[in-house]
């Protein structure tokens, strides 16, 4: 069997080489890497809009679209001349040098690695530390119809035009929607965090019924807006990316007045570059609607007048400014103590160090079904705990089912854990033996997330 032949695309002024050009990246509806290739060239213009000066984490599915995909910092040490990289450092203290893209034939290139998404980090190549964008995830909790997905992006924008902001709507490509705004570059990573965290609890407070700031997923109701995705390090699908779903969906950028009205399923790869052509992009001035998050700031300085605390971070994150202290109970004070801790940490399943919350307490009854390599295997075993439960599931609520991806080495795997809050309490069954026990870091020899092969020895404190 000959080998498959490379393809040479003039993009740009420069020769791009596609390599296997007809090896199917998307199995039900048929589409190559050469599509995807020609696709991203259709909408250069609206693609570089959201990536063009930005350091970006590559993504890539060797595999296609069903295949396991996984992340790559580091730019490929072999690369052509033209292809720009800058250093970036990250909250473990190690660095990297990321790809950065300028036109479309860059743009190509990456493609051609088997990236079927971009994912930019907020701020430019030529300052690192202060982001040019607040980003506005709206994610659902299962179950929550899309529907309402738009009534929270339409009070978020309202939210944002009271606070002096202009919000440019897109969908993700996957379940919610994302909204963009552009910012002057001259706040930090924590800075532009702490100001979605005021914007997140604000659209809460407009709509409480179906929006949410709630972290911690058994907690959540509605749509939450994850403020987190401002902490640095944090990657978000850009405009026009292609996600890795069957029907080959578009992250599409969208015109206010077609909000109340859209339906994610109508931008894929195949009806993307017909709008554009025909419309344009509707993202085009947001490089120019650059605001200020002072309003933003000051309502998050009245919140912390009011009592509101930091939000939690995410988990891989060290500790920060804001957080109780951690000296231990018994060297505090007595009138410093804080009050008893409510909830109670879940236990683990049989065999497991750690339970559905780490070493966090909860006031929710958790149990954990799975933890594996990918969500259809977590799925099935989420199906088989499903079938010797029935009389428990019939219970359930769409929100009581929690997925989690979560970051692994180099790839995510999937956590399932099931919230029995809707299931009296004398049916709860306990926690049983995972479904699929599936360990990341297995034989795992690397550093350790503050980017050292040994974590040092405590020094006793002195008499």
């Amino acid at each position: 069997m000959s080998a498959a032949k490379d393809e040479v695309l003039e993009v740009a002024g420069r020769a791009v080489t596609i390599s296997n050009p007809d090896k199917v990246f998307f199995p039900k509806s048929g589409y190559t890497k050469l599509d995807l290739v020609r696709y991203y060239v259709a909408v250069a213009e609206g693609a570089l809009r959201g990536v063009a000066s930005r350091p970006m984490a590559l993504k890539r599915f060797v595999n296609g679209a069903e295949g396991e995909a996984f992340f790559q910092k580091r730019a490929p040490t072999s690369r052509p001349e033209w292809i720009e990289t800058v250093e970036l450092s990250f909250p473990s203290g190690r660095t990297a040098e990321e790809i950065v893209v300028h036109d479309a034939a860059q743009l190509a290139w990456i493609i051609n690695l088997g990236c079927i998404d971009l994912n930019p980090h907020p701020v430019r190549a030529g300052d690192l530390d202060h982001p040019d964008e607040l980003r506005v995830d709206l994610d659902p909790v299962p179950g929550v119809p899309w529907a309402q997905i738009r009534d929270v992006a339409m009070v978020t924008r309202d939210v944002l035009k009271d606070f002096g902001l202009v919000g440019w709507p897109k969908t993700s490509g996957s379940r919610g929607m994302h909204i963009y705004c552009r910012i002057e570059p001259r706040w930090t990573f924590p800075e532009v965090r702490r100001a979605a965290v005021a914007l997140a609890r604000e659209v809460e407070r407009r709509a409480p019924q179906i929006a949410t700031s709630r972290w911690w997923k058994e907690e959540r109701h509605g749509v939450f807006l994850d403020y987190n995705q401002n902490a640095k390090d944090r990657t978000v699908a850009s405009a026009y990316s292609v996600r890795p779903l069957a029907d080959a969906r578009v992250s599409t950028p969208l015109m206010w007045d077609e909000v109340p009205t859209c339906e994610a399923e109508a931008f894929t790869l195949a009806t993307v570059p017909r709008r554009f052509a025909e419309i344009g992009d509707p993202s085009k001035g947001i490089d120019e609607a650059i605001g200020s998050l002072d309003a933003l700031l000051e309502l998050s300085a009245e919140h912390e007048a009011a009592g509101f605390g930091d939000a939690p971070w995410p988990p891989h994150f060290a500790k920060q400014t804001g957080e109780p202290a951690r000296v231990q109970l018994s060297r505090r004070k007595r009138e410093d103590r804080p009050a008893a801790p409510k909830g109670e940490v879940p236990p683990p399943a049989p065999g497991k160090t750690v339970g559905p919350t780490g070493r966090r307490r909860t006031t929710m009854p958790l149990i954990e079904i799975a933890r594996a390599a990918s969500e259809a295997e977590a799925r099935a075993g989420l199906q088989r705990w499903r079938t010797r439960h029935a009389e428990v599931w019939s219970h359930l609520a769409p929100s009581d089912i929690l997925v989690d991806s979560m970051r692994g080495r180099n790839t995510t795997w999937t956590r399932i854990r099931i919230n029995l809050r809707n299931v009296p309490e004398p049916e709860r069954p306990p926690q049983e033996a995972l479904e699929v026990d599936y360990d990341p870091w297995a034989g795992y020899q690397g550093p350790d997330r503050s980017g050292q092969l040994e974590r040092p020895k405590r020094r006793r404190p002195a008499d």
